[in-house]
């Protein structure tokens, strides 16, 4: 950052880029299949997660997201993947997190509370399946946040990994 001899430079702070940011989680079941929601507010099928709030952490969001969303409180592990969704009118480019939500038992499954106000109902899918059921992007997020499970997270843009130079 830009010092002045008075503080902070306000104008150079202000030209600095924002971005906008969203965190979300994998969730399997023991079975290996992953947890999908539907947003009543929209047609698509997503992994459980959402937009940071202000001055909240990636981590922290996506804990509070499991929370409203499905009533779950599982502890959130290793960053899986971080993904760089470049800007599409209306949206500013955006840093989009997905960390490990674990394995689900059978009665956590059960024990599952959706928030009516938000989603209508979930699935656990085959990882195979993401693609028929979640948008491209986030198909591909997810499948490479899978992979890194075992092997550690991953950095992408818009979906896929990037090469190095």
């Amino acid at each position: 950052m830009i010092e002045t001899q008075t503080g902070p430079d306000l104008a150079y702070i202000a030209s600095v880029t924002r971005v906008r940011a969203a965190a979300g989680v994998v969730v399997r079941d023991t079975a290996g299949r992953v947890l999908v929601v539907h947003p009543t507010y929209k047609d698509v099928w997503e992994l459980p997660g959402g937009t940071l709030e202000v001055d909240e952490s990636p981590a922290a969001a996506a804990r509070r997201e499991l929370t409203e969303e499905l009533g779950l409180a599982v502890p959130i592990g290793e960053l899986l993947c971080v993904d760089w969704v470049p800007p599409s009118a209306p949206w500013d480019g955006g840093l989009m997190f997905l960390f490990d939500g674990g394995v689900l038992s059978a009665e956590r499954i059960a024990a599952i509370r959706l928030c009516v106000d938000e989603l209508d109902r979930f699935e656990f899918v085959e990882p195979t399946r993401l693609g028929e059921v979640l948008i491209p992007r986030l198909a591909r997020r997810a499948t490479a946040a899978l992979a890194a499970v075992d092997h550690g997270g991953v950095y992408l843009e818009d979906g896929s990994g990037v090469a190095n130079a």
